[in-house]
Parts: structure tokens; C-alpha cells; sequence
């Protein structure tokens, strides 16, 4: 059933079209995939390498682009929406246009792979994440942010994210595809991955800096639990 509020079924990535003007706007409503680039980016080292590539799965406009800028990877990013790529391209990334469960690119091709809130849009976790894992080189990093599939983080990500400033836009998940956690670390482990985990939330007090326009980013904080929002680090062995 189409969402009242965007008139498109949940889930739908023709949203991101229609929302387009929107990515690199940081009080607008992409606000806080703006803050989860910077916790993502902040997980990923300098490259350990000439020639080091980072596959930046679910890319969308490239806004982890200024967060690994300087760290010596060249930004591949991978993307169905082709209005996204297209800004993406304008921040240097590399951009392929495919669906991150059949990515067109090189086994072990990676030192570096994210997969930011992307898991909990895709209909096959298990096909994607294999598709990180064989991009990554023995020893590459996978680096990854998603919402849980718990109650609480269907009702903090949806029943109110969609209707606070800074929140996700109404419609833009579908909570029948939010991560089982469980699962994600089994089938990172079942492609030679030990993938930790731990829960982040905005800070209280940059949310309130950010409401009172005194700042145009809130940093995300570690918190006790993985049920609503939560990242993950491993390493290929």
C-alpha cells in the first residue's frame, strides 16, 4: 500500500528521485544519513595501500565522500538510482549503477567495503551481504549501519523517525526489512567475516544544537544496545 504521506509504497526507490534536491542539504530531509557518513567514515582507516579501493555499496549521492576523502582509497560506489550517482560523481566517487545483491565488480577487489542503511532496503540479506564479502580482499574491512528488526526499532525508526525534524522521510522503509542481527552475523561469518557489533544514537545534546540551527551535524554516541540502530566492523579472514 502506498505511504499517505509520500504517495509511493514503502520502500520505494523511485523516493530518492523525488527527493533528489534533497541529499546534500544538511538540515534537510536526508539530515541524518549525513551523521551516519561520519560515523562511517570515522570506522574506516587509512588505506593500507597504493591503489587501495573502497566499494561504497547503496552510495546514494556520495555523502561518506568528504569523510574518507584524504585517506588514499579510490570511491567506488554502488547505486540503483541514477539521479543519486550523478551527485555522487560531482563528489568524486566512482559510480556503477547496479543492485548491490549482483554487483558488477571484481572478486577481492576491495580493501574497504560499507554498506550504510542500505541492509534494511534490500529484500535478500543474505545475497548481499555475500556480495560485500567477496568484493573484500583477505584482510579488507566491511563496514556497515542498519536498523534492527525488533519492535523498538520499527517505532523509533518509523512510528516516530517519520515525524520529527532530522528523521527519516515518511515512507522511506519498510520495517518487514529491518536486520535480524542474529542473521547478519551469521552470514558474515559464514563468508569469513567476524562482524561486531554496536549500538549508536545522535547526541541529545547536537540534536538540541542542531533544532536551534547552532549546528549543521550531531555526532552519533555508542549506546548499550544494538536494538534499534547499529553498526557493524569485521574483517575478511
Amino acid at each position: 500500500m502506498p505511504d499517505a504521506r509520500s504517495g509511493r509504497p514503502r520502500n520505494d526507490p523511485g523516493q530518492y528521485d523525488d527527493l533528489a534536491a534533497h541529499w546534500w542539504n544538511p538540515r534537510g530531509v536526508f539530515a541524518m544519513l549525513h551523521w551516519l557518513a561520519a560515523a562511517r567514515g570515522a570506522l574506516v582507516p587509512p588505506a593500507p595501500r597504493d591503489g587501495a579501493v573502497l566499494v561504497d555499496l547503496g552510495c546514494g549521492a556520495g555523502l561518506l565522500a568528504p569523510h574518507v576523502a584524504g585517506k588514499g582509497y579510490r570511491h567506488v560506489g554502488v547505486d540503483l538510482t541514477a539521479s543519486a550517482l550523478a551527485l555522487a560523481a560531482e563528489h568524486g566517487v566512482t559510480a556503477v549503477r547496479a543492485d548491490v545483491a549482483a554487483v558488477p565488480l571484481a572478486d577481492g577487489c576491495a580493501d574497504v567495503v560499507t554498506a550504510g542503511e542500505i541492509l534494511e532496503h534490500v529484500p535478500d540479506l543474505a545475497a548481499v551481504v555475500g556480495e560485500a564479502c567477496r568484493l573484500l580482499r583477505p584482510g579488507g574491512l566491511l563496514v556497515v549501519d542498519t536498523l534492527a528488526a525488533t519492535a523498538l526499532g520499527r517505532f523509533v525508526a518509523v512510528t516516530l523517525a517519520e515525524r520529527i525534524p532530522g528523521g527519516a522521510p515518511p515512507g522511506i522503509h519498510d520495517p518487514a526489512l529491518f536486520v535480524d542481527r542474529a542473521a547478519l552475523v551469521r552470514e558474515c561469518a559464514r563468508h569469513g567475516v567476524a562482524l561486531r557489533l554496536r549500538g549508536i544514537r545522535p547526541s541529545a545534546v547536537g540534536v538540541a544544537r542542531w533544532l536551534a540551527r547552532r549546528a549543521d551535524t550531531v555526532a552519533m554516541v555508542p549506546v548499550p544496545t544494538t536494538a534499534v540502530l547499529f553498526q557493524g566492523v569485521g574483517r575478511r579472514g
